[in-house]
């Protein structure tokens, strides 16, 4: 027999190193490399000749491909159907990914229990008694639920060939292991020998696959990045802990568009789907309170209002402070030079503090003038109006550029009772409501003149 030889993998890129050593010369993580078996070189193998090669697989023209409609699972959950497109497709391989807690395994194990399919639940993280305690929560029951705890990938494969469920739950896709390699679960080597090894199965099956990912400190999927191009779909599920809400959004899908998301709201029996968000992200108080601003604004193809809201004060110590939650804090910095330099807001000496209502997490350009609406707000102490949002991307001139889907976005403020939306000023914004005034201006210093001067005087 052979001696085995060991080398070392940056968990992190997959680069292999004959020994250990501190900074990955590929990616440059430090303290990245464990130590795996060398894989084994089979030279037995041979290149195949023509003579030899499959005669079933051949080329076909591509308007001669036959054209088979994709019947979709439905997934019992609404708001996770829109993200997949419609729905579960048969032989897909999706992938849903997220922090600790934040309720991957409460998501899929709703799903299986809300459907009248046949459903493969595996878990290499609890024993069946923790799962069976989860779903005593959840009202929904689904008596085709198979429920397995397992690790070893061709048990779980045996046990998928002889119970034939119409959808799989891997939960979660690092704790699996291959006997065919000798390395812990967890390591790039596995994961790809695992992701392969069922990604070949499902298509060949035409069972659909759903593996919850781990991800690691810098928010990226654990693992090697080509478990993300084997999969058809990757999913993330975001939201703080904190807060009740969370959000899935699709970051690839081969089968549908990937500018869609899903809105739920945690409860103590599972996931509650948000079907109104804007109702659930805007506060109920109808006191006008200074800092407070609403921005209309697109999350993948759906408009929201969300609440902004900002404090300014006088700092306490020498540095003042910058803090944002669900803003991006480098955009902060930046609209707030543009508010000195542009429009002679004295910011230089003051701490400021932007929230986001809900928690959620905006990057939608659109937030900018609600933002800086929020800020003077706080800096002047004058409340905005409760019925006035805002929407517009600002620029490093101050100027309020073009933003698209302008009529999705007065069609919510108008749902949702507002009776004034600030817009940029173009020639393709021309947009007539009889149910919302519409004004548009081209820079900052025009709309809070008009909303924070006029009050003033």
């Amino acid at each position: 027999m052979a001696k085995l030889k060991t080398i070392y993998v940056c968990q992190d890129c997959g680069y292999t190193s004959p020994k250990w050593i501190g900074k990955c010369n590929s990616c440059g993580a430090w303290n990245s490399f464990q130590e795996e078996v060398e894989p084994q070189k089979d030279n037995s193998r041979k290149l195949v000749s023509s003579i030899d090669a499959p005669k079933n697989n051949f080329p076909l023209p591509i308007d001669e491909i036959p054209k088979n409609s994709i019947d979709r699972f439905h997934s019992g959950l609404v708001e996770f159907d829109r993200v997949l497109g419609g729905g579960i497709v048969p032989g897909s391989l999706i992938l849903l990914s997220g922090e600790p807690g934040i309720g991957k395994s409460t998501l899929v194990l709703q799903s299986a229990l809300s459907i009248s399919q046949k459903v493969l639940y595996i878990s290499g993280e609890e024993s069946i008694q923790q799962i069976s305690l989860r779903a005593e929560r959840i009202k929904d029951k689904n008596k085709n639920c198979l429920v397995l705890s397992e690790t070893n990938l061709e048990t779980i494969l045996h046990q998928v060939n002889f119970t034939q469920p119409q959808i799989v739950v891997i939960d979660s896709i690092q704790t699996l292991f291959s006997e065919r390699i000798d390395s812990i679960p967890g390591t790039i080597s596995q994961i790809r020998e695992c992701t392969n090894a069922i990604m070949q199965f499902a298509k060949s099956s035409q069972i659909p696959f759903i593996l919850i990912g781990h991800i690691t400190k810098d928010g990226t999927i654990a693992g090697p990045k080509i478990l993300e191009h084997i999969v058809d779909v990757v999913l993330q599920f975001e939201g703080d802990s904190k807060y009740l809400y969370r959000i899935v959004r699709s970051l690839k899908n081969r089968f549908g568009s990937t500018s869609e998301i899903g809105i739920f709201e945690m409860t103590g029996i599972g996931l509650k789907e948000v079907l109104n968000p804007s109702e659930f992200l805007l506060s109920d108080s109808d006191e006008e309170h200074s800092g407070i601003a609403i921005a209309s604004i697109i999350e993948g193809i759906r408009p929201l209002l969300v609440e902004v809201q900002a404090l300014v004060s006088t700092a306490a110590y020498g540095t003042p402070q910058r803090s944002s939650n669900g803003f991006d804090t480098r955009r902060l910095n930046m609209l707030l030079a543009v508010l000195e330099k542009r429009f002679g807001f004295k910011i230089a000496t003051k701490d400021v503090f932007i929230n986001i209502a809900g928690g959620i997490k905006v990057s939608d350009p659109a937030l900018d003038m609600a933002v800086i609406a929020a800020i003077l707000s706080s800096g002047f102490d004058i409340a905005i109006p409760r019925n006035v949002c805002f929407s517009g991307e600002v620029s490093l001139t101050g100027e309020l550029k073009f933003i698209p889907k302008i009529e999705q976005r007065t069609s919510e403020a108008a749902k949702m009772g507002m009776k004034t939306i600030y817009l940029p000023y173009s020639k393709k914004n021309e947009i007539v409501s009889n149910n919302i005034s519409c004004i548009s201006k081209r820079n900052i210093q025009l709309i809070f003149k008009d909303i924070f001067q006029n009050k003033n005087t």
